[in-house]
Formats: C-alpha cells, sequence, structure tokens
C-alpha cells in the first residue's frame, strides 16, 4: 500500500471541513487537486473515503474508520517537523538522577540570560547515557567513566560524595559526616545501570557493604525513608532530591565524583563550547 503525508492532510482537511472547496482554500491549492490527491488514496486504500452530498463531502463508513487513524499520524509528522525544525535553536541536556544540583537553577538563568538564540532544554532519561544514545538529548551529564569510542566527553567538575539514609537512623541521626567504613557496615542501594557506587569503592577495606539493586531514584530515596538501607551518591542528589525523612551527610574520606559532558564525536552539538565553559565556571566557582 502506497500513501503519502500530502493525500493524508489532503482527507482530513476536507473531512474537517465539510468541502473540496474550503479544504482547496485552507491547503492553498485548487479543488482539482484535492480531488485529485484524495482520488490517489482511495486508490491506496482500495474503497472511497470520502462522498459528496448537497452541502459539500463527508467520510464514507471506511473514511470514518481510518479518520482517527490519519490524525494521529499528521499529528506525529508535525511532531517530527517541529523537532527538525528546533534542532539547531535548543540545545537538549540529558541526565539521569541529579542534572547538576545546586548549578542546574543557575545554569538555567546563565544560559537564557547569555544565549537567546538557543534554548537549553533539560531531560530526564534514566538511561546510562542519560537519554544520548536513545537520541532523546544532545549533551548528557555522566558521573561514570564514558568507554564507547563513539562519545566524546570532559570532565566540567568535582562532587563530594554524600550518604542518605534515614533520619531516624538510630546509629546516624546525629552524625555531622562518616566513613566509607562505616558504610561498609551497612547494606546499601545501588543503581548498577546509571549509579555512581561500585564494589570497587571499597577495595581497600576489609569489608564490603551488602549491596542491594534500586531501579531509580525515586524507588532509591523511597527504600531509604523506610529504612531499608543507605545509599551513597554525589552532592548533586542532596540538592535536586529534598526528601522529607532522608538525611544527606558528606562522606568524610569518600572519593570526588567526576561530572562529565558526553556528546556524540561525529556529531557536536551547536553550543556545546559555550555549555561546558559555563558548567566548568559554575563548578570552578564552588571549589
Amino acid at each position: 500500500m502506497d500513501w503519502s503525508l500530502r493525500e493524508l492532510r489532503h482527507f482530513v482537511t476536507a473531512a474537517d471541513l465539510g468541502s473540496f472547496t474550503d479544504a482547496a482554500r485552507e491547503l492553498h491549492v485548487s479543488q482539482a487537486a484535492v480531488s485529485r490527491t484524495i482520488a490517489s488514496l482511495e486508490r491506496a486504500v482500495g474503497d472511497r473515503v470520502l462522498r459528496r452530498i448537497p452541502r459539500g463531502c463527508e467520510p464514507t463508513p471506511t473514511g470514518a474508520q481510518i479518520l482517527p487513524h490519519a490524525r494521529r499520524v499528521l499529528a506525529e509528522a508535525d511532531r517530527f517537523s517541529d523537532f527538525l525544525r528546533s534542532r539547531h535553536s535548543t540545545l537538549r541536556l540529558g541526565y539521569a538522577w541529579a542534572g547538576l544540583g545546586r548549578h542546574t537553577a543557575a545554569l538555567q538563568r546563565t544560559w537564557a540570560r547569555d544565549h537567546t538564540d538557543i534554548e537549553l532544554e533539560l531531560v530526564k532519561r534514566n538511561t546510562p547515557t542519560a537519554g544520548l544514545a536513545e537520541g532523546t538529548c544532545d549533551v548528557a551529564i555522566l558521573r561514570r567513566a564514558v568507554d564507547d569510542p563513539r562519545l566524546q566527553s570532559v570532565v566540567v567538575g568535582l562532587e563530594r560524595r554524600v550518604v542518605a539514609f534515614a533520619s531516624d537512623d538510630p546509629l546516624w541521626a546525629r552524625r555531622r559526616s562518616l566513613s566509607m567504613a562505616e558504610l561498609a557496615e551497612r547494606t546499601v542501594l545501588i543503581d548498577s545501570r546509571t549509579g555512581s557506587t561500585t564494589g570497587e569503592m571499597w577495595a581497600d577495606l576489609p569489608t564490603r557493604p551488602t549491596f542491594v539493586e534500586s531501579g531509580d531514584v525515586d524507588q532509591w530515596l523511597d527504600s531509604i525513608a523506610a529504612g531499608k538501607a543507605v545509599g551513597t551518591t554525589a552532592e548533586a542528589t542532596a540538592h535536586h532530591h529534598v526528601r522529607p525523612g532522608v538525611t544527606y551527610r558528606p562522606v568524610k574520606d569518600g572519593p570526588r565524583i567526576p561530572v562529565r559532558l558526553v556528546w556524540w564525536r561525529e556529531d557536536r552539538p551547536r553550543g556545546l563550547a559555550e555549555l561546558v565553559d559555563v558548567v566548568t565556571r559554575l563548578y570552578a566557582g564552588s571549589s
């Protein structure tokens, strides 16, 4: 079956307006062109989709059946067209858990003030590349090393490691900081796909924590608030995800976490250099 978006658009417009003449006016073509285009669609469908009536036209039973499907196809095509138009005027910044933490709002304000020709859009995707591999962002914020040769990255800052635990934890509730050795005595929630916590962090200690997998940040926070386990994460999470019942404290000997901006090596998005510069300055100003 061979049909085109043009044919669907002519059909939907004529069906909506109830007139070939009005459809031609709306589409800026001749009435004959509307008739020919809809006739072509009917040949592809194998049945009539519109019938003429004294006051114009109306869908046939077949036309009424395919009309909602045609609308959905056209709506999706319009969204695709909008995406293509906005590709060079929107810079989509993906993240999995916490964006840039306390720097997120500052980045958005600074960018909106200094880059009126490119809109910065933050996109949350809980995938290993924060949406980059899925095509939902142009640049990703990652806190894990990148080993895909197709990707290029730069470290824009370092973040302290913090531990999250239930605010009524009987052992830690009054503590102002904790150590890696103390975490090793607890059950630790991790997200092995996107998180920054791995067992290698305790390689130099005699014991390691018991690890439990967590699917996403909301599940992670819910489990911690319920006292089921604790978690260790970048300080950005503490700023981005304030949760009643969850307390964050620094891990005094925890390794710093590199914050990377990552993009496709052969597809550098417009505004990338400016983004790297702004984010680097934000982190440098807080160090």
